[in-house]
């Protein structure tokens, strides 16, 4: 995977959940390390814990400030550390939509309930209240919307005879510091798991008009055109002993493929047998991988390999 993913996690007292996170990432395979716990309480118990635990900390009183003017301090704050990803661990604060915004697929939050059942508040006594068997605990992606966004993971926990909101509440605290790391841990890895990246190109090679999945050999490619149509892209993992996770794209020629690799060595490579023909490995096993130049190169490719009728129509469409 390479380099640990760094995170910076937001909270607003004890902490606890945010120590969980930080005691899972000094597992010597973990693949994320916290790099800042930050707060809106300059006295929750959280940051003298991650300050005695050598990880640095920040804090700044919401208090007298408006909404957006925190968000703005707490977002630059995570940027100066560095974060890649955030982590909501107890942050008692409704976040702004330009702020979420910014942190899109890479802010989690832990909330204490079966979502979407019981967002907001007082979740214990509501399924207490409602008769539930079981109450638990969520890990989702933040979205404006609150405690909505996709879930990463839930673990429930048996609502017991007698029980209070405190009694269910201490053991869900349980299954949440377990749940939390192992969510995460999951969530910073996928960008580098070739099942993962797979999906998102299929998703974006089949949004265009007649594509198709094929295999060639061996290997995921899609097709356009119907039958006798032409491959517009190849899913390459780590084929001919490369280290890239790629889709291979059309380029005009091995000339335009030449300056793409040196001038961007990165996210480019010539993939062998390919490579000859023009077929440039944009790779996506890698840190930061921008999805809106996936899709770009993955239609140019579609274009050069549809037929006159499909690439006419869509340019049509373009225009509109």
């Amino acid at each position: 995977m390479g380099a640990k993913a760094r995170v910076a996690v937001l909270i607003s007292g004890t902490g606890s959940n945010m120590a969980a996170l930080l005691y899972a990432s000094r597992r010597a395979d973990c693949p994320y390390e916290i790099v800042l716990v930050a707060s809106n309480n300059p006295d929750a118990g959280g940051l003298a814990l991650a300050r005695a635990e050598g990880v640095a900390t920040f804090a700044l009183p919401h208090k007298g400030m408006k909404r957006p003017e925190h968000d703005a301090a707490m977002d630059e704050a995570l940027r100066e550390a560095g974060a890649d990803y955030v982590a909501l661990a107890g942050y008692m604060r409704i976040l702004t939509p330009e702020f979420v915004g910014k942190w899109e697929g890479r802010m989690v939050n832990i909330h204490p309930s079966l979502l979407p059942r019981y967002k907001g508040l007082d979740t214990h006594a509501r399924a207490i209240q409602a008769g539930d068997a079981h109450g638990g605990c969520s890990v989702h992606l933040v979205t404006a919307e609150l405690d909505d966004g996709p879930i990463l993971g839930q673990t429930p926990v048996a609502i017991l005879p007698g029980d209070t909101p405190d009694t269910l509440a201490a053991r869900v605290l349980f299954a949440e510091h377990q749940l939390y790391a192992r969510a995460l841990e999951e969530l910073v890895s996928r960008p580098y798991r070739a099942d993962w990246l797979l999906e998102r190109v299929n998703a974006i090679a089949l949004s265009l008009p007649e594509a198709e999945r094929r295999e060639s050999h061996g290997s995921p490619a899609w097709n356009t055109g119907g039958k006798g149509g032409k491959f517009f892209a190849y899913f390459n993992d780590r084929h001919h002993g490369e280290p890239h996770v790629a889709v291979l794209v059309k380029t005009s020629g091995p000339d335009e493929l030449a300056a793409m690799v040196a001038r961007d060595p990165d996210i480019w490579f010539r993939p062998a047998y390919y490579g000859a023909a023009g077929w440039a490995g944009l790779i996506l096993n890698r840190p930061g991988t921008d999805w809106d130049h996936v899709a770009e190169w993955v239609e140019r490719s579609w274009r050069a390999a549809a037929p006159r009728r499909l690439a006419g129509l869509r340019a049509a469409a373009d225009e509109f």
